[in-house]
């Protein structure tokens, strides 16, 4: 009896020696602790990311099981006039909204890392933009686009008579178009300027302080401290701005529905209004399939950006 106990005591031992080991055991770990993390990941994001693409070489249908059809829907895209356009929507879309953020935001942030008045109470005001839910944000602009009730119509015919008649912001193409970038870059100034203002403020002063002994006026200072310094962050913030702005959906979808006439689809609401209210899951899936190849292009260029970093650290660029 004594020695069946003493056997079962070395067994449960030598177990717990061997959990304890595989514990101890660095790379087990690292594993363990991504393991919720990849789960996570492979089920809301390779599934239905695999799942997209699938589709996109299918005619799948609402209601309706597809067939494998290769490259149709894509040969097809290549003729519509309607997905051509919005190609080109979503790259002067991406393009102008882009530019317009980064300038804004850009002044923005040098001007609150002065010493200013109120300076946190205005940080907080400015975030307000990026804050606010994006239906909300539509709503507005949907009131200030209005052709009858405009509050910018208003001023300009009203207050100052430079107009005769209202403006119709959302009924032809390229006011749309435009008005469109406007309130994206409203609604996008905030996260830039919030961003480069971080970026701004780990630039060590004493930089500054040993430019002006040497010389260098305001513009130089900037071209030669400021911008050097901040571009891995611009880079960083660059791509997160092209992909948030390539991929818009809800602004667009909000206030205009890629109207009028199909003239300010971008390739996401296209692939939604295509995939659901159409029904047409594969043509919709090969549209938003297509916005990879842009999405990758970006990704690739934040990385290139980041690589500067070596440079801040003394190291050699690869």
């Amino acid at each position: 009896m004594a020695v069946a106990a003493a056997e079962s005591r070395t067994v449960h031992s030598l177990q717990h020696n061997w959990l304890v080991r595989l514990f101890d055991y660095k790379p087990f770990l690292i594993f363990l602790c991504l393991l919720p993390a990849a789960g996570f990941l492979l089920v809301f994001l390779s599934y239905p990311l695999g799942l997209g693409i699938w589709l996109a070489f299918t005619d799948t249908r609402i209601g309706r099981v597809g067939h494998f059809i290769g490259f149709e829907n894509f040969v097809s895209l290549w003729h519509d006039q309607v997905f051509i356009t919005s190609v080109w929507n979503t790259l002067l879309y991406t393009g102008v909204a882009t530019f317009g953020k980064f300038a804004l935001g850009l002044w923005l942030a040098l001007l609150l890392n002065n010493h200013l008045p109120f300076k946190s109470l205005l940080r907080a005001i400015i975030l307000i933009p990026w804050i606010v839910p994006t239906v909300l944000s539509a709503i507005a602009f949907w009131w200030i686009y209005d052709p009858q009730f405009s509050i910018i119509s208003y001023v300009l015919v009203d207050v100052l008579g430079w107009r005769d008649t209202y403006i119709d912001f959302l009924g032809q193409p390229w006011p749309a178009r435009f008005s469109l970038m406007a309130a994206n870059i409203w609604r996008g100034i905030p996260f830039v300027a919030i961003s480069l203002l971080a970026g701004l403020q780990t630039i060590s002063p004493s930089l500054y302080e040993a430019a002006m002994l040497d010389g260098a006026n305001s513009w130089q200072r900037f071209r030669h401290v400021t911008l050097p310094m901040l571009m891995p962050i611009l880079a960083v913030v660059l791509t997160f701005s092209v992909l948030f702005t390539f991929t818009d959906f809800q602004l667009v979808y909000a206030i205009t529905r890629g109207g009028p006439v199909n003239a300010t689809h971008l390739m996401a609401t296209l692939a939604f209004q295509r995939g659901i209210p159409g029904g047409q899951l594969g043509e919709g899936a090969a549209i938003a399939v297509a916005m990879i190849p842009f999405l990758v292009m970006a990704t690739l260029f934040s990385y290139y950006g980041l690589s500067r970093r070596k440079w801040q650290q003394g190291e050699d660029n690869d």
